[in-house]
């Protein structure tokens, strides 16, 4: 069941049909799913005030109603290292379709990963990870399982991955800390079976994971449609 903060951001975001980033990013944050420290700026002096009290460098994403696909409008940069670059992508993002704001928050590193789910017919909510990046479009490197995930499963979704030394760690280079993606993934499957009713899909791509942690960079939640009553 959610609780009252997790049910005012689904009902904020309904009327569209899906939540922004930030909207997003708070749902994450209701069920401890780790995310960058972030601010919405809605001025450029408020976007400068933001990239001192984050530190840089930044990443910084539009933040629109109209806007599902971000980086389909150029409305994502990342390595923003100074004031003048944070003042000058503000002032691109604030001529997009509906501009509300822009997201900034500190660089995230690490090995990228992709985590989602969907609410499939028969089965109900069905949990993915895999490889970020290009490993997933090119090579379709997952792995699913039924929710609620139990703790054994996410090994046994690391070992299906073909890309998996990359998460376990080679050539002297240090793994994805496994309790942390464990806690991760977990806390996500009971976010989708508490919102099995509401969403059609929930992408967090990437999912930044290195030896200390694993931290959500950017998340969509695509709500399902009201039955009639």
């Amino acid at each position: 069941m959610l609780n009252p903060q997790a049910e005012a951001i689904i009902a904020n975001g309904r009327a569209r049909g899906w939540l922004t980033e930030p909207e997003a990013k708070r749902l994450l944050g209701c069920y401890e799913i780790p995310v960058p420290d972030f601010r919405v700026a809605r001025s450029s002096a408020e976007a400068a005030t933001a990239a001192i009290e984050l530190g840089y460098p930044l990443a910084a994403k539009v933040v629109s109603p109209q806007i599902v696909h971000k980086t389909e409008v150029e409305g994502v940069a990342l390595e923003l290292c100074d004031e003048a670059a944070v003042k000058a992508v503000f002032a691109r993002f604030e001529t997009l379709p509906a501009f509300e704001g822009m997201l900034i928050e500190p660089m995230v590193s690490g090995v990228e990963l992709i985590i989602g789910a969907k609410n499939d017919e028969l089965f109900g909510p069905v949990i993915l990870l895999g490889i970020g990046g290009t490993g997933v479009e090119l090579y379709g490197d997952t792995a699913i399982r039924m929710a609620p995930l139990r703790e054994k499963d996410i090994p046994a979704m690391v070992k299906r991955l073909k890309g998996r030394q990359v998460i376990e760690g080679f050539r002297g280079r240090p793994g994805v800390d496994m309790a942390s993606l464990t806690k991760l993934m977990r806390a996500f499957s009971q976010l989708a079976m508490d919102l099995a009713d509401d969403f059609e899909s929930i992408d967090l791509n990437p999912v930044m994971g290195n030896s200390e942690g694993c931290v959500v960079a950017d998340a969509r939640v695509m709500l399902s449609e009201l039955a009639p009553e």
